[in-house]
């Protein structure tokens, strides 16, 4: 079976099913809903990075994106997409704050409304995020519907420690499926008011990322692992970034990054401490983009094939 890894969805299903090509007619929930009936289960993996309170599309005389991005646009692709799939997760590698008047006037309110209408599973912190300090993400948390997950943020002498909101890792359940999600921010030193997140103490995310992989790989035997990471995809001065992050760790199977803005059309493949393959993506910024990762695993919830198609938003 490792063989069908290399094959196209469309020789996959003809291979897993024995079917021929009349099956191809069938829209993809069809084809899923086959595959399910066989033992295979698909995992449909959707994510937003930095999306820097773009509420509303760009302007249609916007010199880069003109009438692109935009929140009721990813939501109605988000339902289609819920429609034909019957196992979605939906995540955002963080920034979600700052960039629009929304934010300035409404200081998060609309955004954590907006995602909990769409029905995002998990968010993790960026440093725009705390732009208005720890007191006012507790403020806006009370909007928001979905789970805020980190594991390199001390969060016990600030205002974030009241509510308990905030998850070192957190597992779904999709289909016969265990997901487990972690999320690391990056050193806020230099990039936020210190009186902003005063008390909040930053933790080495390599160390943390690889102790709580663990848990969800090994303990919690949890059959995909994905780290929602604001770190940033790379830099030139071999600072911890989810390149650096991914070689470094040993059970994370796919990073969703953000920071850098950095969008990557195709997936990012490194080898991790044991040899094996870790897989980075970003989206860009603004929500202009909304990812797409589907995987199919078979009835023993084995990896056999994945597809990478993300959704432009215009």
């Amino acid at each position: 079976m490792s063989a069908t890894k290399q094959l196209t969805r469309k020789d996959f299903i003809k291979y897993a099913l024995g079917t021929g090509a009349s099956l191809m007619a069938l829209p993809s929930f069809a084809q899923n809903n086959l595959l399910q009936e066989k033992g295979f289960t698909t995992l449909t993996i959707l994510y937003t990075n930095d999306q820097h309170s773009r509420i509303e599309p760009f302007p249609e005389n916007d010199a880069k994106y003109p009438n692109e991005g935009g929140f009721a646009k990813r939501a109605s692709i988000i339902e289609e997409v819920r429609k034909q799939n019957k196992n979605v997760l939906l995540l955002d590698a963080g920034d979600i704050f700052q960039g629009t008047p929304y934010f300035n006037y409404y200081q998060g309110e609309v955004e954590y409304k907006l995602m909990s209408m769409m029905g995002y599973d998990a968010t993790t912190f960026g440093n725009h995020d705390f732009d208005l300090g720890c007191a006012n993400v507790v403020k806006q948390q009370q909007h928001a519907n979905f789970d805020f997950i980190n594991c390199n943020y001390n969060f016990s002498a600030t205002d974030l420690n009241k509510n308990k909101k905030i998850k070192n890792y957190k597992i779904y359940k999709k289909g016969n499926l265990k997901i487990g999600v972690l999320g690391v921010g990056i050193d806020l030193n230099g990039l936020v008011d210190k009186r902003q997140t005063q008390g909040l103490e930053y933790l080495n995310p390599i160390e943390k990322a690889n102790y709580y992989a663990n848990i969800l790989k090994n303990d919690e035997k949890c059959d995909y692992v994905i780290c929602l990471s604001h770190l940033g995809y790379t830099y030139p001065d071999k600072k911890v970034s989810d390149c650096v992050l991914a070689e470094e760790t040993e059970n994370i199977d796919l990073i969703i990054g953000g920071h850098t803005h950095t969008f990557l059309e195709n997936l990012v493949e490194k080898k991790n401490k044991i040899g094996k393959l870790v897989q980075i993506t970003q989206m860009g910024w603004a929500g202009i983009w909304l990812g797409k990762i589907e995987i199919t695993f078979s009835s023993i919830n084995k990896k056999l094939l994945q597809n990478n198609s993300p959704h432009k938003i215009n």
